[in-house]
């Protein structure tokens, strides 16, 4: 008899309502959570991964498995390297010498990417009269994706310079990690101030515009 009352407290606890609202938590989790696509387009959900430059103190302890090491500077084979642009002449990203830089590594197929994008653009309009500058990079094949990129920058009026990454630019900038949207702050001066991987829609749009200002506010580099 005992056993059975046991059973029926536990097929009591699980009604109609709570199973609802269970099923509505978990929905809300996965919404908003971080997340990003990898280059075989498999969702992760984790912790945002936010890298930052410690150029300025290099005896900064590492973080526990943290990710690899933020590059300090562009390599000279992504800065000068011509990439194919959605109009007008070739990207390349040592023309950006003396702006702060947003580099967004995206994909049209990334749902993470599609959140992210109109953030982007906020802050482009946002602070472009500052100084700001963003060039959003495809992962894609530039001849199977070319329709596909015009329609994502038509449909989500991205007024920057998109264009393709190109296989050695993408390699180079990932270092090892293949998730994408990558996001890559850089300051006036050439640093990689801060490096994003994936998109939270509550936390990295102030983590990126935080980034953003404090570049634009930095006296130390060139004008």
């Amino acid at each position: 008899m005992s056993g059975k009352k046991h059973t029926n407290t536990q097929k009591s606890l699980w009604t109609p309502a709570r199973i609802a609202f269970t099923l509505v938590v978990l929905s809300l989790l996965a919404a908003f959570g971080v997340s990003s696509c990898s280059s075989s387009d498999e969702k992760r959900t984790n912790q945002p991964a936010v890298v930052t430059n410690n150029s300025r103190n290099p005896n900064a302890p590492a973080a526990r498995n943290a990710p690899p090491a933020l590059m300090t500077t562009l390599p000279a084979a992504v800065a000068d390297a011509e990439m194919r642009a959605v109009s007008g002449s070739p990207i390349k990203l040592s023309n950006y010498a003396g702006k702060v830089l947003i580099v967004n590594l995206w994909a049209t197929w990334c749902g993470p990417c599609r959140q992210e994008t109109p953030e982007l653009v906020k802050l482009h309009k946002e602070f472009r009269s500052q100084g700001l500058e963003v060039v959003g990079l495809s992962t894609e094949d530039p001849d199977d994706s070319a329709e596909k990129v015009r329609e994502f920058v038509h449909n989500y009026n991205v007024d920057y310079r998109v264009g393709w990454s190109g296989p050695q630019v993408a390699i180079a900038l990932m270092q090892g990690r293949d998730a994408i949207p990558q996001s890559f702050v850089i300051a006036r001066d050439g640093r990689v101030l801060k490096r994003f991987v994936g998109f939270n829609r509550l936390v990295t749009p102030d983590q990126i515009r935080e980034a953003v200002q404090e570049a634009l506010n930095d006296k130390g580099t060139a004008d």
